[in-house]
């Protein structure tokens, strides 16, 4: 019988259960060796699109039976993927990356635990920490965030809600809007640097780094294509530090309490939502 966290086979049969294989988010030749052996030796694949898997699988030169399974998919249609893998083995992939990493499957994963179903990571690659690793921000501590909200309210409360954790933000986003978001940058977060990760692993890889204005200035004249990971670098450390109420009424002879409390927030450390009720007693003075 085939230990799944063994380097190499000892037979041509998996252990029952469900597997989380990590695939390439660009260059094919990033693939491991044991995802190749569990796409092989697997006797089923879950994918989000058969025609984008059917395309890694042919490289590998790999004839696999496949069924669609995505965040739209059925109950019904987890069940008989849980019941497959009780019965046999089922590799879960997304389209590009890690399972589960802003794609499906947690859910699954999840039902597979509640029913006893044994599940198998195989960890590989992952835009968020390619992009990391090429943007030279601070990497001690980083948060991801998934996707930014499409409207630009919420995407707003977002950018502002984690502006005041002291960490390298991490997002992704789409070409289509990453101007808007980095607009939304400049005007939260002016001073911050900010990098955009594009095409990573492929032929024509990029990845610019400086404030939200001059990026979204150069995206502007040269609209982007493709998945992107965009990364806020954390506060500097330098923002003015004092006594709260005078930076309140300093903020206040140009913003609303609710601006104001956030500009202090992020410069102070201190609560927002204590600083905005002390903002809303010094307005009314």
């Amino acid at each position: 019988m085939t230990d799944p966290h063994s380097s190499s086979p000892v037979s041509k049969s998996l252990e029952q259960g469900l597997y989380i294989v990590a695939t390439p988010i660009g260059n094919l030749g990033d693939i491991t060796l044991r995802a190749v052996d569990i796409l092989q030796r697997c006797d089923v694949i879950a994918c989000e699109d058969t025609r984008v898997t059917g395309k890694l699988l042919s490289h590998l030169s790999i004839s696999k039976r496949m069924r669609r399974y995505d965040d739209h998919s059925e109950e019904g249609a987890r069940r008989e993927l849980i019941d497959a893998a009780r019965a046999g083995s089922v590799a879960l992939v997304s389209d590009a990356g890690t399972p589960l990493v802003s794609d499906p499957g947690f859910r699954l994963v999840r039902d597979a635990r509640d029913a006893g179903v044994a599940v198998t990571t195989l960890p590989g690659a992952c835009a968020a920490i390619a992009g990391l690793t090429l943007a030279g921000l601070p990497n001690d501590r980083f948060l991801f965030a998934g996707f930014l909200p499409v409207k630009q309210k919420a995407r707003g409360e977002v950018l502002q809600e984690l502006g005041a954790v002291n960490t390298t933000l991490i997002f992704y986003e789409t070409g289509p809007r990453l101007v808007k978001s980095l607009d939304a940058i400049a005007a939260d977060m002016p001073d911050r640097q900010v990098a955009v990760a594009r095409e990573l692993t492929k032929l024509h890889e990029e990845c610019r780094v400086g404030t939200a204005l001059e990026l979204a200035a150069h995206y502007t004249e040269h609209p982007p294509k493709g998945e992107i990971v965009l990364l806020i670098g954390p506060p500097s450390g330098d923002a003015p530090v004092g006594d709260p109420d005078e930076l309140l009424r300093e903020a206040l002879e140009t913003m609303s309490p609710s601006k104001a409390a956030g500009q202090v927030s992020k410069a102070s450390g201190l609560d927002r939502k204590t600083l905005y009720t002390r903002a809303v007693e010094l307005k009314a003075q």
